[in-house]
């Protein structure tokens, strides 16, 4: 019987790649933006969107404020590293999404798992001449500057496919990458390893969810259920692995929702199921869907308490556009 011995939640917004005064990079991208999404599921410029708050988070944009938001930040992501290291896992399952790095619009899979024997990241999105240098730096944060090849388990995760199959979930099997310089594993799995393993060989489980593309986005309510079917299979296994699994993005962005994010750390503390099923489509759109990574690994580290959590919304504007970081660890 595999065990699920540790539950780990991650944001990976590029600003924690990058250093508070950089931020100001993102913010340009904001201020272009003709389609930030909103958690009542509105699209709307950043110009509307000024219009519609004005500017109530200009006194919290200031630089010693956004510095000493990301030393937390960074002192959460060491505790996160911390932990990892403390449970000593055999295999870590990263819960993240794929925009665009593995797969395409012609071919989007709901939900997909790597079976191969090591996962190799898309080296293709970071490294051309023209990209500027804050940016090549989000890419090395991602491990997205080069292939960087890591260890799969890929018994484990054969076996992982053919339980989810029999309790009626059918993930797309991945067994390997062709050419890691046109598609690859991305952003969501790469900042896990670069961050948190500190360079320990750890074999690892990729689960890759559509959260960004309609139509065949999964609803709140099947990922949990599929986190639970998730624990189920590997508790069934006749692996004796020690697992540890991660969720890696969100919370809310590109507008931050604090009410939203709370609820759902809320609901996380109290291994409340029925809110974290009940969130709504229209409250998973662009970044913000990668609630539901989150949503998936709750279902799966279900008996685990939540022994820690943090919180910080960063604002990059004065509008309020960012990213909800978000920082938890499951363990008894």
């Amino acid at each position: 019987m595999a065990k699920i011995v540790l539950g780990i939640g991650a944001s990976h917004t590029p600003m924690l790649a990058l250093t508070s005064e950089q931020w100001s990079h993102r913010a340009e991208i904001d201020y272009a933006n003709q389609k930030l999404n909103l958690s009542d599921g509105r699209w709307i410029s950043y110009a509307q969107l000024l219009d519609e708050v004005g500017p109530r988070y200009e006194a919290v944009v200031t630089p010693e404020i956004l510095r000493r938001k990301a030393e937390i930040c960074d002192e959460s992501i060491e505790k996160l590293g911390d932990a990892l290291e403390a449970a000593q896992p055999d295999v870590v399952i990263i819960v993240g999404d794929d925009q665009g790095e593995l797969f395409r619009g012609g071919n989007q899979p709901a939900i997909a798992l790597f079976h191969g024997e090591e996962m190799v990241t898309y080296s293709g999105k970071y490294t051309a001449d023209s990209t500027p240098q804050w940016l090549r730096q989000v890419g090395q944060g991602y491990l997205m500057d080069d292939a960087h090849r890591v260890p799969a388990a890929s018994g484990l995760a054969y076996e992982l496919i053919e339980g989810l199959v029999d309790k009626g979930i059918d993930p797309m099997a991945i067994a390997h990458v062709e050419d890691p310089r046109k598609a690859g594993f991305g952003h969501a799995y790469g900042f896990i390893v670069k961050r948190l393993f500190r360079k320990r060989p750890i074999p690892v489980i990729p689960i890759l969810l559509n959260t960004y593309f309609p139509p065949n986005v999964p609803t709140a309510a099947r990922c949990h259920d599929i986190g639970k079917a998730i624990r189920e299979v590997l508790e069934a296994s006749s692996s004796d692995a020690r697992v540890a699994i991660v969720a890696s993005g969100g919370l809310s962005h590109f507008v931050v929702d604090e009410e939203l994010d709370l609820r759902v750390l809320d609901a996380l503390a109290t291994h409340d199921a029925q809110a974290l099923r009940s969130i709504p489509r229209q409250a998973l759109q662009s970044g913000s869907s990668e609630i539901l990574n989150w949503i998936m690994v709750a279902g799966a580290v279900d008996g685990l308490p939540l022994a820690w959590k943090e919180y910080q919304p960063l604002y990059r504007t004065p509008a309020g556009t960012g990213a909800g970081a978000a920082f938890c660890i499951w363990r008894n």
